[in-house]
């Protein structure tokens, strides 16, 4: 069984030295047994995947009982074409249907939050309607969804302060000191972070752990 990751930058390999941004798929590996097929990249949205042959490369390399992990959202909703409830839903739908037709296990997963903070310091919310879309989606064609905002949000706020140079430790040599940190791209942490948590998801899904016993009567006995 393999796993192969779709999606844009925020999936997408990096460097594995901590010298730039990478995405949660280029440290899935470390998490998992299975091998990973990672062939997301960086301003993917579900159209350029498709028309730069990476989701055919996807697609013709599915064989029966593989996983297929699909992030995308970020680059989708600046691109008018590609509306949440319109041609986005569209291509994840499509996408899933592919990968059930090579005999594949489709996971949608929705995209990790940027770390923006308004005025007060609140974390804003910045991918609209994009989430949603994808919740929607699996709940109508009986998809697994791997919940990327919601827990990234509470990443960010459970870590407070800290969440800035802990998991996005990388500027933009071209911003003002003001802008200067990379909100959007992980560091080395930051991947890890998110990697393990879809990595014990996708146990989950799989059913995995389903068959342990329980440790209830044991933890009384003790």
């Amino acid at each position: 069984m393999t796993i192969h990751l779709a999606g844009d930058s925020t999936v997408a390999p990096g460097p594995l030295d901590g010298s730039g941004v990478i995405g949660w798929g280029g440290v899935f590996q470390e998490f998992v047994d299975e091998p990973v097929v990672n062939r997301a990249f960086g301003g993917a949205t579900t159209d350029s995947f498709v028309a730069q042959g990476n989701w055919q490369a996807t697609v013709d390399a599915v064989e029966a009982g593989d996983v297929v992990v699909i992030q995308f959202g970020h680059n989708d909703q600046k691109d008018a074409d590609l509306e949440a409830d319109g041609r986005y839903t569209e291509n994840l739908q499509r996408f899933v249907a592919e990968v059930r037709e090579r005999g594949g296990s489709p996971v949608l997963a929705t995209s990790v939050e940027r770390l923006l903070r308004d005025d007060e310091g609140a974390l804003r919310l910045s991918h609209g309607s994009y989430p949603r879309a994808v919740r929607r989606l699996g709940h109508r064609l009986d998809v697994p969804v791997i919940e990327l905002t919601a827990f990234t949000r509470w990443l960010y706020e459970w870590l407070g302060a800290e969440a800035g140079p802990t998991l996005f430790p990388h500027g933009k040599p071209d911003r003002s000191p003001e802008e200067a940190r990379d909100t959007t791209h992980f560091g080395l942490a930051g991947a890890r972070a998110v990697a393990g948590f879809v990595a014990q998801n996708l146990r989950a899904i799989r059913g995995q752990d389903d068959d342990h016993e329980p440790l209830g009567l044991w933890v009384m006995q003790q």
